[in-house]
C-alpha cells in the first residue's frame, strides 16, 4: 500500500512538473507568422513547450474575461492587456514588445503608385479591413482612411475580416480587391513575393503599440516558465525576429 502511495505521489509530481513546462499563448493575429520563429528559438533555449491561440485582441480579451486558460496575451495593442491589468487579471503590467506597421495590400494586378488614392478606382469594389471594434489593426484601417478623407468616398467598399487572419484570406483568396494588413505578414516566409503591397503613411495614424501581460492563469510553477517567456520577448534574439518581420523595436520608435 504505501509503494502504490508513493508511486501515485511521484505520477502527481512529474504530471505537474510537466504541465507547469507548457505554456499557452494568447496570440494576436497579426503577430501569429513570427510566434512560429519565436516560439522554435524559445523552446530550443528552454525546453518550455508555447501552444498558441490566435484571434483578434478583442475577442482574446473577452475569452481572458471569461476564463479562458491562457498564460500569456500577446495583443496587438496595449489598450486590451492594460484593461485586463485593471481589471486584475494579471501578474505584471503590460509592455510594450514592439511598433506594428500596417500596409495596403492585393493580389491583383492594381496600381498601387497611386497609393492610398487608389482605393477611390471605380474597378476596386471590395477593400477589406479588421473589425474596427475588436481588432487593432482595424481601428487603424479606419483612422487612415479619415485622415486622408477618405472614409465616406470608401465605405460601402468596407468588408470586415474578425481578425488580420481574417482580412489576409480575403485578399489572398480575392474575395476582396485589396486589404488593410499587417506588415509582419507580407514579411512572412511564403507571403513575400505574392501580390504587390505599399506601407502607409506613419503619420495617417496612431502608432500600434502592441503589448504583452503574463496572465493570472500563470500561477503555481507555471508564473516562472511564463516569467522566462515574456522576458525572451525583449531579448537579442527576439529583438532580430521582430525587426524581420517590419515591426518597429520600442526604442526605434520615435528616433525619425
Amino acid at each position: 500500500m504505501k509503494k502504490i502511495w508513493l508511486n501515485a505521489v511521484l505520477i502527481f509530481f512529474l504530471s505537474g512538473t510537466s504541465f507547469a513546462q507548457e505554456l499557452t499563448v494568447a496570440v494576436a493575429a497579426n503577430a501569429a507568422y513570427l510566434f512560429e520563429d519565436l516560439k522554435k528559438i524559445f523552446e530550443e533555449q528552454t525546453g518550455i513547450t508555447l501552444q498558441s491561440v490566435v484571434g483578434s485582441s478583442g475577442k482574446l480579451s473577452v475569452q481572458i474575461e471569461h476564463g479562458a486558460p491562457f498564460d500569456i496575451f500577446i495583443s496587438a495593442d496595449m489598450e486590451y492587456p492594460e484593461t485586463l491589468y485593471k481589471k486584475g487579471m494579471t501578474y505584471n503590467t503590460p509592455r510594450i514588445y514592439a511598433y506594428g506597421t500596417l500596409v495596403l495590400w492585393t493580389m491583383k494586378d492594381i496600381n498601387l503608385s497611386r497609393a492610398i488614392q487608389v482605393l477611390t478606382d471605380p474597378k476596386i469594389k471590395k477593400i477589406a479591413i479588421a473589425s474596427p471594434q475588436t481588432a487593432p489593426y482595424g481601428r487603424e484601417a479606419v483612422n487612415v482612411l479619415k485622415y486622408y478623407d477618405l472614409y465616406s468616398r470608401v465605405n460601402e467598399k468596407l468588408v470586415y475580416g474578425e481578425s488580420i487572419a481574417q482580412v489576409n484570406q480575403f485578399i489572398v483568396s480575392q474575395a476582396a480587391d485589396v486589404g488593410f494588413t499587417a506588415k509582419s505578414v507580407v514579411m512572412a516566409a511564403g507571403m513575400n513575393n505574392q501580390g504587390l503591397w505599399i506601407e502607409i503613411e506613419k503619420e495617417a495614424y496612431e502608432p500600434i503599440a502592441q503589448g504583452v501581460v503574463i496572465l493570472k492563469n500563470a500561477q503555481g510553477q507555471k508564473l516562472e516558465p511564463a516569467q522566462k517567456f515574456f522576458d525572451f520577448l525583449f531579448s537579442e534574439p527576439a529583438a532580430e525576429i521582430f525587426k524581420k518581420y517590419g515591426y518597429i523595436l520600442p526604442q526605434e520608435a520615435f528616433e525619425n
